[in-house]
C-alpha cells in the first residue's frame, strides 16, 4: 500500500514517515521545506518517493496524491503566533492547502485521508478535560484554519463518500523537533535554552497547563486511523491525557539536564490558551488509541535526542 506523507519532512510527518517504512510500506514525501527539513528525511531517501512543492499548487498536490491509497495530511504552517502576525499566508496554506489534498484525493479516489488538525480550535473554555462534543471557539487565525480543514473532512466524507479522519494533536512534541524559529513550540526551545545555560522565557506565570503528547504516540494514532473502520468521518483528540504546568516542565528540565536555570517572566501572549487537557476516550474506542509514551518519559528520550544533537 502506498502511503503520501503531506509535510513529511517535519517533525511530525518525518516520525511518521519512520514507522511506516519500519512496517514495509511504501511511501511517498510531499514537502516544499519552507519549515520542515531536509535532514529529517536524510535517513530515508533511498526509501521513499519525494516530491518537492508547495501544497498551495493544486497541480502539485494531484500529481502527489496519484496511485496513493492513503493521506496522511500533515502539511501546515503552524504556530498560533505566526498566524497573527500573517493570517492570510496561513489562510492559503492550511485552509487551501487542505482543500487541494481533498479534491485530489476524491479525484484519485484515494480511500482515506488522515487530517492533522489541532486542540487550539476549543480556545479558552474553562471546561476540562475538552471533548469533541464541545463547541469550538478559535481564538487565532491558525485554530480558525484547523477548523475549516475539520469541516472540510466531513463535508468530503457525508457529500462525496471520502474517507476522512480529522485528528484534534495537543501539543506534541519529541525528536526532530525545531528550536531555533522564533514561532517553535515552547517545549523544543525550552530544552535548547535550558542545555545552553540559557534561561527560559515564559509568557504568563507559568501555571498555564498543557497536555503535552509525546510524538510516537501521535504516530501510532494516524497509523490507526487510516483503517480503523469506525473511524471515517469521524473528529477526535490525541494527547497523553496528563495535565503539565509549564513550571512543572522548568523543573522537570532542569532534573533532567542538571541545570539550574530560572527562567524569565514575560505577559501573555495574545491567542495563547490557559489551559489544555484532553477527554481521549472517543479516540480509545474507535481507533483502540492508547498512551503509548507518558510525560516523563518522552521528555527525557526528547532532551536525551537534543542533547546528542548539539555534540554532533
Amino acid at each position: 500500500m502506498l502511503y503520501l506523507v503531506t509535510g513529511g519532512a517535519g517533525f511530525i510527518g518525518s516520525n511518521i514517515v519512520e514507522e511506516l517504512l519500519k512496517r514495509g510500506e511504501r511511501v511517498r514525501v510531499l514537502d516544499n521545506f519552507s519549515t520542515g527539513k531536509r535532514s529529517n528525511l536524510l535517513p530515508f531517501l533511498g526509501d521513499i518517493e519525494l516530491v518537492e512543492g508547495d501544497i498551495r499548487s493544486y497541480h502539485i498536490v494531484h500529481e502527489a496524491v496519484r496511485g496513493a491509497e492513503v493521506v496522511l495530511h500533515q502539511a501546515a504552517l503552524p504556530s498560533v503566533p505566526r498566524s497573527i502576525a500573517d493570517p492570510i499566508t496561513t489562510h492559503e496554506v492550511n485552509t487551501n492547502g487542505t482543500l487541494n489534498v481533498l479534491a485530489a484525493a476524491r479525484e484519485h479516489a484515494v480511500r482515506r485521508v488522515v487530517f492533522a488538525s489541532s486542540s487550539s480550535i476549543y480556545g479558552d473554555s474553562a471546561e476540562l478535560p475538552k471533548h469533541e462534543g464541545m463547541i469550538p471557539n478559535p481564538l487565532s487565525p491558525y485554530a480558525v484554519s484547523k477548523l475549516a480543514g475539520e469541516k472540510y473532512m466531513q463535508v468530503y466524507y457525508r457529500l462525496y463518500g471520502l474517507e476522512t479522519v480529522s485528528l484534534r494533536y495537543f501539543n506534541v512534541f519529541g525528536p526532530r523537533q525545531n528550536p531555533d524559529s522564533q514561532y517553535s513550540a515552547v517545549i523544543p526551545r525550552f530544552i535548547a535554552a535550558v542545555l545552553a545555560g540559557r534561561s527560559p522565557v515564559v509568557y504568563g506565570d507559568g501555571e498555564q497547563t498543557r497536555d503535552f503528547t509525546y510524538v510516537a504516540n501521535v504516530v501510532a494514532a494516524n497509523i490507526s486511523a487510516a483503517e480503523a473502520p469506525a473511524a471515517a468521518g469521524e473528529v477526535m483528540n490525541i494527547a497523553c491525557r496528563e495535565r503539565v504546568s509549564i513550571n512543572r516542565l522548568i523543573d522537570d528540565l532542569r532534573r533532567l539536564t542538571g541545570r539550574e536555570v530560572q527562567p524569565v517572566y514575560e505577559a501573555p501572549r495574545l491567542g495563547d490558551v490557559r489551559h489544555s487537557f484532553a477527554d481521549i476516550s472517543k479516540a480509545e474506542a474507535l481507533l483502540g488509541y492508547r498512551n503509548i509514551v507518558r510525560w516523563e518519559t518522552g521528555l527525557r528520550m526528547t532532551v536525551e535526542s537534543f542533547a546528542e544533537a548539539s555534540f554532533s
